[in-house]
């Protein structure tokens, strides 16, 4: 499956930002702010985790990661650590699964990591300016949706491009290719 759109991407967040923020104005009556801001972070992250692990081309290891984030998020409730703390776990645990299924290099994993770390404080500034939940989510996620711009890998500019390619990059080219095959028939089994 093809990576999402900025637009799919903004959308998925619109619609978050709505349901989370409902979620934590109808919980907030019944249990208070703080467990149910806890709670629609938790359901939040867990729900753009779904959405991540839809969009990619790989389909081994989405139970794994369902049930890694599962643990996680359940020792995450149990230590109670503060608001911040709890909010940034959650976006590393999202950072981690875009890390591991869409890039191939650590470059563009760090990138997604900074825009990872502006989108909380993008969420951040908005919630302390505005007190909106509704507006701190729509920030958080429509950053988030920038990270299609971030490229699957970087390739490095130190090698000419008219130098002839040597046995290394034949080799090289020739199991990218067969990586790739097998990649795709593992996804139809």
């Amino acid at each position: 499956m093809n990576r999402p759109t900025f637009l799919q991407g903004a959308l998925a967040g619109l619609s978050a930002s709505v349901v989370g923020a409902g979620g934590f104005w109808t919980l907030g009556l019944v249990i208070g702010t703080d467990p149910a801001l806890r709670l629609v972070v938790a359901v939040l992250s867990l729900a753009y985790a779904v959405y991540l692990l839809k969009q990619c081309a790989g389909r081994t290891g989405r139970a794994v990661t369902v049930a890694v984030w599962l643990v996680g998020a359940a020792g995450l409730w149990f230590a109670a650590p503060s608001l911040l703390t709890y909010v940034i776990a959650h976006v590393l645990f999202v950072w981690l699964i875009r890390a591991l299924k869409f890039y191939a290099s650590l470059l563009t994993a760090l990138a997604d990591l900074g825009l990872c770390a502006v989108s909380v404080a993008a969420a951040t500034a908005a919630a302390l300016h505005t007190g909106s939940v509704l507006l701190s989510l729509w920030c958080f996620f429509l950053i988030q949706a920038l990270w299609i711009a971030i490229p699957p890998t970087l390739q490095s500019a130190a090698r000419p491009t008219s130098a002839p390619p040597t046995a290394d990059d034949r080799f090289q080219h020739a199991y990218t290719v067969a990586e790739a095959a097998v990649r795709k028939l593992a996804a139809l089994n």
